[in-house]
């Protein structure tokens, strides 16, 4: 249960269907907010949106890409006439691991599929709702990255360079907007229990994925791995007044670990 209080604002959160897009918008929901949930996939794009309207939370479920620029238009167009022509939460959190190959046999194409998404879908989703803000004078923005965004991990280059792109364009575009009443931040994971860790883990270690998760577990400081809800919480928190006077950062949540 969060304690935060977003009543009567609006927000934006890509990668709705996935675990911590979809604790974000049910934090958010909660909250008092008012959501435009988006994802690839509609099947769990459409869940998450389901589960927010049982909580009876005012969202509404778009299918996009976030790599498209026509796709973000949209779904910033969709925000502005559904909710009330502004936006003032935005949750750049869609991403993708690609595949888990070392450097040299990885393909072309998946490598610019992974820097498609992470970073040119993060690029596009702060070039097209800052203008929305800057109208406002007012706005917070969250982009997801990683502890991949300071640290290296082998088979896992491209995803490594991406997120120490969103890391990068974080800190660039607060510099330019912090004058301006707008915030942006990004939190950095460390491991977190969702299925796009689960299918990593089962690439990394065919058969033993278990074993690989004990071990990594038990390297983390505090023991385990961070919870959706945990991250969304730092998500929410980045969003919220209560953090009035940070921007341009990294955060990290990982238990103890870097």
């Amino acid at each position: 249960m969060t304690t935060f209080d977003f009543t009567g604002r609006v927000a934006i959160v890509t990668g709705a269907g996935g675990g911590i897009g979809r604790a974000t918008v049910l934090g958010l929901i909660d909250a008092g907010a008012k959501v435009l949930a988006v994802d690839l996939n509609p099947d769990p794009g459409e869940e998450t949106m389901n589960l927010a309207r049982q909580k009876g939370g005012d969202v509404h479920f778009l299918t996009a890409d976030v790599s498209r620029s026509e796709h973000v238009v949209r779904y910033v167009d969709e925000t502005l006439s559904r909710f009330g022509a502004r936006v003032d939460v935005f949750f750049n959190n869609a991403g993708w691991q690609g595949a888990i190959a070392p450097l040299v046999e990885y393909s072309d194409e998946v490598f610019d599929q992974v820097m498609a998404v992470n970073v040119r879908g993060v690029y596009l989703g702060l070039k097209h709702v800052l203008p929305i803000m800057l109208r406002q004078r007012s706005g917070a923005i969250v982009n997801t990255a990683s502890i991949a965004a300071y640290i290296g991990t082998r088979n896992l280059a491209p995803y490594t360079a991406s997120k120490h792109a969103v890391l990068g364009l974080t800190k660039a575009a607060a510099l330019e907007v912090a004058r301006h009443g707008i915030r942006i931040n990004a939190v950095c994971p460390g491991p977190v229990d969702t299925p796009m860790l689960r299918d990593i883990e089962a690439e990394q270690a065919p058969g033993d994925a278990a074993a690989l998760r004990s071990k990594r577990a038990a390297s983390i400081p505090d023991g385990r791995y961070a919870t959706p809800e945990e991250v969304a919480n730092l998500m929410l928190y980045l969003a919220s007044d209560l953090s009035s006077h940070i921007t341009g950062q990294g955060l990290s949540i990982n238990g103890g670990a870097f």
